[in-house]
């Protein structure tokens, strides 16, 4: 039986990659921060699976990651752990850096140093292309970071080419477009939306707040994409690649969509927030994922209109149920 260990394992995509794997017949090791509280409830489900275990990890602790690789001896590592949220970089950019940057950097010396058989997956970034403006954008493209997370995840990007270059070890970067799910952090702006359109349809909710209307992205499913990054780890040669769906929407047609999807008008409770504003703003992210299509096989599954209807109609149980 494989193994995986998944850093993050409790976030948006590592619950999902967990469940991926699981079903492929691994055994999955996913780690954790401590917090105070539990903070589990996407991966609840999975607990009772004979072949899944929860281990406590800290991107700053050096010790950690040997532990777990002398203790489980994995095939694959999986780096989905971060603070992710590219706003908040602006507010705790030391703290973003510090877990961003250098957390990959102690799993690349941890399996240099231990087991260099070990095939190593790093969560690259679109926001590495920040405020170029020579879309679409492909694994050449030029990197143009435009906040203190993309600044980060620029600096790890090289550094797993530099590992693999270096001591030839087999460590791919995905550097994935924006992909979200029903499983989205709420204060991510497509889960704010299509929570604000379930809240408002029940008649528990009065406005939306959000800022820049314009900027335009690239997005998919986190279902879709956790595919990609096992399929990164099964080539028999490591590399970077673009996943992305190749469209781009506006903050402004996701609102329409989902609020399509409630057969509201969103304009009757939307308020502009200035304070919502990044002070870097990237206008726009448009992913070229050829390399992908080729190489991996790899093509998206959902559709932008599909991703809005599926994270709406989730929300609006969900609360419903809450409401009961």
């Amino acid at each position: 039986m494989r193994t995986a260990v998944v850093t993050g394992i409790t976030g948006q995509d590592g619950s999902y990659l967990a469940e991926f794997l699981l079903a492929k017949g691994y055994r999955v090791i996913g780690l954790k921060r401590r917090t105070s509280l539990l903070c589990t409830d996407r991966i609840d489900h999975i607990f009772e699976d004979d072949n899944f275990e929860l281990e406590y990890y800290d991107l700053s602790d050096v010790g950690c990651i040997y532990k777990i690789i002398n203790k489980y001896e994995p095939n694959e590592i999986y780096n989905l752990a971060a603070q992710s949220h590219v706003r908040v970089s602006f507010e705790i950019p030391e703290h973003t850096v510090q877990g961003v940057a250098l957390g990959p950097l102690r799993i690349m010396e941890a399996i240099r140093n231990t087991d260099d058989r070990i095939r190593f997956y790093q969560a690259s970034s679109s926001e590495m292309f920040g405020d170029n403006p020579n879309v679409p954008f492909n694994e050449d493209s030029h990197l143009m970071p435009a906040s203190p997370y993309a600044c980060a995840k620029v600096f790890a990007h090289h550094l797993i080419r530099n590992y693999r270059q270096s001591y030839w070890i087999h460590a791919s970067s995905g550097i994935l477009f924006n992909h979200e799910s029903p499983r989205r952090g709420e204060t991510f702006v497509t889960r704010k939306i299509t929570m604000a359109a379930a809240r408002i349809k029940l008649g528990i909710q009065e406005e939306l707040r959000l800022g820049n209307l314009d900027a335009k992205r690239d997005w998919g499913h986190a279902k879709d994409y956790v595919e990609a990054m096992w399929l990164m780890t099964q080539q028999h040669s490591a590399g970077d690649y673009v996943i992305s769906t190749g469209k781009t929407h506006s903050v402004k047609d996701f609102l329409e969509e989902v609020f399509q999807q409630a057969e509201l008008d969103p304009y009757k409770y939307l308020k502009i927030d200035e304070r919502l504003f990044r002070p870097h703003e990237v206008p726009l992210l448009l992913g070229d994922s050829t390399k992908a299509e080729k190489q991996l096989e790899w093509k998206p599954k959902y559709t932008f209109e599909t991703l809005a209807k599926e994270m709406y109609e989730e929300d609006y149980k969900k609360i419903k149920g809450e409401l009961r």
